[in-house]
């Protein structure tokens, strides 16, 4: 069977923007990591990346990112995410201790650019560009899901040609941290 043509593909750009909205409530929970372009902080992960995301009393959202690195340890970040200016689809995220929040280089943007309407899946990404996630409610998802946020975000500037996959692996035998 021929590979699809370039032609084939709608390859008119999409603006790099957030949804709308989020409903904080049903996006917090365990959600594993599908795909993500490569980071600094992300250097020693080889599989079961998770993030959990548990919604404060006061609209935060605690964030616990975890995932295995190459000896079969666990390791585990813990920080904060907020609005800006009152979205729930634009936010920021903090892993530096609480005493640096008021410095703004210490937050880093968390774009949630696509999301499913049940909420099984998101992508989340930044206005640079420069991050991209592919999140799912469970450790699969259906390629043909995964391949169509993929060309949305080739659509919206993202290097998709540097994406790595997310092995999931184990992560539903080990231990899940509580919230």
């Amino acid at each position: 069977q021929p590979a699809l043509a370039q032609t084939d593909q709608d390859t008119s750009p999409l603006p790099n923007e957030a949804v709308p909205a989020v409903d904080l409530e049903r996006y917090a929970g365990q959600w594993y990591e599908i795909a993500h372009l490569p980071m600094y902080y992300q250097r020693k992960c080889v599989a079961d990346t998770t993030a959990q995301y548990t919604l404060q009393a006061d609209g935060t959202m605690a964030v616990r990112n975890r995932c295995r690195t190459a000896d079969g340890s666990f390791q585990q970040v813990d920080g904060q995410a907020r609005g800006v200016d009152g979205s729930t689809s634009k936010l920021e995220v903090r892993f530096a201790p609480g005493w640096m929040s008021w410095l703004p280089m210490v937050w880093g943007d968390y774009w949630v650019i696509a999301l499913d309407p049940d909420y099984q899946w998101a992508m989340v990404g930044a206005p640079d560009n420069k991050y991209l996630w592919i999140l799912s409610r469970s450790d699969q998802l259906d390629a043909g899901v995964r391949n169509r946020l993929l060309d949305q975000a080739r659509r919206m500037g993202y290097a998709v040609d540097k994406v790595q996959i997310t092995a999931q692996r184990s992560q539903q035998a080990a231990a899940s941290p509580g919230p």
